[in-house]
């Protein structure tokens, strides 16, 4: 969507808020020996408080409040009975629904002591998303932001996952446009002021693919290597785009 009103930048960032607020109560309770399932309550029960509705559940009848996927799960994970361990790359995906607008955040997390390695995969997927945010400018071709991702990631010597793209947000919780985090350059598509997308890059240790598990929805590399993922529904200005969903 665009933002064409006082009203739907408050309604943004209202559901912004919420969907913030909601991963980092999240993260507060993230310990070894939680499970997914427990995870997802507190998420769960944060939106309901907020008179949000989950996204996935509301959009794709999910089973679950959020997507909760672990160490080569890249997305879409179903809370269940899994036990967080030690070591353990976490990855929370939040997106609802608040009086008619969306938002759509998530991050990856590790449970200490995690291998160098994985720790280095989580922060340069961080910092792609800073990347991402600097490329998003009005006026600039859209696919400038997929470009820098895909930069950075090999100047780290790490894949962009290329079937997990950022997306248009906010009277859905997927519109148009796509946002490819690698370069595609027959998209033509410039960011105008007031759009509303995610940004998210989406960073393996070596696939840049993913695999449909058999239960319809997880997501996991194809070579079973390392993921990460952060991500912000932004608005696109003339200068840094709004994070909605960010917390301070």
């Amino acid at each position: 969507m665009t933002v064409n009103s006082e009203k739907d930048l408050m309604g943004l960032l209202r559901i912004g808020r919420v969907v913030g607020m909601t991963l980092q109560k999240m993260r507060a309770a993230l310990r070894p020996g939680i499970t997914t399932a427990e995870l997802d309550h507190i998420g769960a029960e944060y939106l309901r408080q907020h008179g949000a509705r989950s996204a996935p559940i509301l959009t794709y009848n999910f089973p679950g409040a959020t997507c909760i996927s672990l160490n080569n799960e890249a997305a879409h994970g179903i809370p269940g009975s899994r036990v967080i361990q030690i070591g353990d790359l976490v990855n929370i995906d939040v997106s609802a629904e608040l009086d008619g607008y969306y938002a759509d955040t998530g991050a990856s997390f590790p449970m200490p002591p995690v291998k160098p390695e994985y720790q280095r995969l989580l922060d340069h997927t961080r910092a792609a998303l800073d990347v991402a945010i600097a490329a998003a400018r009005a006026g600039e071709k859209l696919n400038n932001i997929g470009r820098a991702v895909e930069t950075f990631a090999r100047k780290g010597g790490y894949k962009v996952i290329q079937d997990l793209p950022g997306h248009g947000v906010g009277r859905k919780l997927h519109e148009p446009p796509t946002v490819p985090n690698f370069y595609v350059p027959t998209l033509k598509t410039r960011l105008t002021e007031g759009m509303v997308i995610t940004l998210e890059p989406f960073l393996s240790m070596s696939a840049n693919r993913v695999v449909q598990q058999p239960d319809g929805w997880t997501l996991k590399t194809e070579d079973g290597s390392m993921a990460a993922q952060y991500e912000h529904t932004v608005i696109i200005t003339r200068g840094r785009p709004l994070l909605t969903t960010l917390v301070s």
